[in-house]
């Protein structure tokens, strides 16, 4: 059986990490085959993809140790570069990616989920990245992307200290956009993605691909990103339904045109 599962609702698809007995460790295997299908539904283009990982109490505790602590240097930046990769095409997907974090995400694991574009977490979730305990740095993106999220300042301080944030202080600082009782987080995930299913898919995607451009590229760059998608959806079907049905005060029917 595939460590990856992917399982179709509709126009919601869900990613299944499923590696419990191994604390849904990254391994090189594992990171190939969420990469296959980070860049498998960059083509199919669904209208939500929830990413979450089996069991109850870790989310992820990270990349393999037990398979980093026999390698080489070579052999190290490799294995970063391929973190890297993965993370990347997960995050290029163009509709919005949901991780449903209901333990611990450590590691890799915190990095897995910040290539996510949002992080719904149960309140018995912890969050860190600790890798300067072990005399390592974080190597699947993490430095930059705990930054862009929570801030540079924060970020040094959870990173250089290895310390752990609780699901409620992980909501304050702006890293999980919501926390919930456990019992109620995959519910209330399936219920946030149907809502956001309904959405303009080509509106979701150019956003997206906005807020990226204001992240990774200079002030002028991420203006022309914008502006050229702000234009480009007045070329769509989507569009002017969702001005039409403004004006006509009726809910709009997006098909994703």
């Amino acid at each position: 059986m595939a460590t990856v599962q992917l399982e179709r609702a509709g126009d919601i698809v869900t990613l299944l990490i499923d590696r419990a007995a191994e604390l849904n460790s990254l391994d090189e295997a594992t990171l190939r085959e969420l990469a296959a299908h980070a860049v498998a539904l960059t083509r199919e283009t669904p209208r939500v993809v929830l990413l979450r990982t089996a069991g109850e109490r870790v989310f992820s505790a990270g990349a393999d140790i037990a398979a980093m602590s026999t390698m080489s240097a070579d052999e190290a930046r490799r294995f970063s570069e391929l973190g890297h990769a993965t993370f990347e095409a997960l995050e290029s997907v163009p509709c919005p990616v949901i991780a449903i974090v209901q333990g611990a995400a450590l590691g890799g694991g915190l990095e897995l989920a910040l290539s996510c574009d949002l992080i719904l977490a149960s309140k018995k979730a912890r969050f860190g990245l600790p890798e300067t305990n072990l005399a390592l740095i974080p190597g699947f993106g993490g430095c930059s992307r705990l930054a862009r999220r929570v801030g540079i300042g924060r970020a040094r301080e959870l990173i250089l200290t290895g310390r752990l944030l609780s699901a409620e202080e992980a909501e304050r600082e702006g890293l999980a956009f919501r926390v919930v009782e456990p019992p109620e987080l995959v519910e209330e995930a399936t219920r946030f993605a149907t809502e956001l299913a309904v959405r303009a898919p080509l509106a979701l995607a150019r956003a997206k691909a906005a807020m990226r451009a204001a992240e990774t590229s200079d002030a002028r760059t991420a203006a022309r990103v914008e502006i050229e998608a702000f234009g480009g959806l007045f070329a769509t079907e989507d569009t002017r339904e969702g001005l039409a049905a403004f004006l006509a005060r009726r809910p709009p029917v997006f098909r994703g045109r």
